[in-house]
């Protein structure tokens, strides 16, 4: 049975369906600001990372016009003449993209495969540590490189490996060894810069593995114990499952930044030294070169684009790989 409504009371219907939608949304929104009301002082702590990310973040994010440009500082972003997909060619047909491509890669492939893992290993070695007292000693030490500037880290890498004046010269001196050529060669540049690494920052990163030991149920360690497992069995079946979720959300980062490598730290080994940019020289430090000193800022933000959006494009595969092999990445 067919019912022919007449054309009045459809927009008698249809009127009724908008006000009560209306209606739902008026309350939806009553409710989201009684929420923010209730929990105004949260909001409030929440306020000054939210401005730090609106006023350096978001903000300058209009800037990125310029890679598109011909850019001149007295014209300005808005004066400049457009030049469309120009900047981007230009970096990809140049001499030395392919270089700088391999070295960001190698770096950042053995930043993932040694310095990764390593805060990991130091928090699972300091769990097994029963004298509570010598492990808060351990992790003081650990830590306190991270608070140390690069430059000086130069400074330290500088006396403890100078062929003229370095520790480790004057070590090999007195037993009659001839010094160890350590800066300047090529060969040691990459054990450098990854030993550097690891030893400045393996104790920082520690502390967000350690925090999610913490949360392990000591029932499962009990179980483990009665059923005869050692330390290793434990470490292996019930400590890095349980923080399996953790490892692969910071794997996930670290994924999206692997054409951002550490800039200062390369920047300061390297130096000017033209023989380690067969080796060193990646695209940060091009950049740097091609914004500061040869003032091609256009060029330099189209470099900087390229690689935010590289980055942005493997966060979201690797998510998504995360999440097909039953792991939990940043989002679902």
């Amino acid at each position: 049975m067919v019912i022919d409504l007449a054309p009045e009371t459809a927009m008698g219907m249809s009127s009724a369906r908008a006000r009560a939608a209306r209606r739902g949304r008026g309350k939806s929104f009553r409710e989201s600001l009684a929420r923010m009301w209730f929990y105004r002082y949260l909001y409030l702590l929440m306020l000054p990372g939210l401005l730090f990310f609106l006023v350096f973040a978001y903000v300058p994010m209009w800037g990125i016009i310029i890679a598109f440009q011909d850019f001149h500082l007295w014209q300005g972003p808005l004066g400049s003449p457009w030049v469309g997909l120009d900047n981007f060619s230009r970096f990809f047909d140049g001499p030395y993209f392919w270089r700088l491509l391999r070295n960001t890669l190698v770096i950042s492939g053995l930043n993932i495969a040694l310095v990764f893992p390593a805060p990991i290993i130091l928090a699972l070695l300091l769990n097994e540590v029963p004298n509570q007292g010598y492990k808060r000693v351990i992790q003081t030490i650990s830590y306190f490189p991270h608070f140390i500037s690069w430059v000086v880290v130069g400074g330290l890498i500088l006396y403890m490996f100078s062929v003229n004046f370095g520790f480790v010269t004057n070590v090999l001196a007195a037993v009659g060894l001839p010094p160890l050529k350590v800066l300047g060669s090529a060969p040691a540049f990459l054990p450098l810069l990854v030993s550097s690494s690891i030893w400045k920052e393996i104790g920082w990163g520690a502390i967000i593995y350690l925090a999610a030991i913490a949360g392990v149920s000591p029932d499962l360690y009990e179980a483990a114990i009665v059923d005869g497992a050692n330390r290793l069995q434990r470490a292996l079946y019930i400590t890095i499952p349980s923080i399996a979720p953790v490892i692969i959300i910071m794997l996930i980062l670290r994924v999206g930044q692997i054409l951002n490598v550490n800039f200062q730290q390369i920047l300061i080994l390297m130096g000017n030294d033209g023989s380690l940019f067969e080796v060193g020289d990646v695209i940060d430090t091009w950049v740097y070169r091609a914004a500061f000193f040869q003032q091609q800022m256009s060029m330099a933000t189209a470099v900087g684009l390229f690689k935010g959006v590289i980055g942005l494009v493997l966060v979201y595969f690797a998510n998504r790989l995360a999440n097909r092999l039953g792991e939990r990445g940043l989002w679902t």
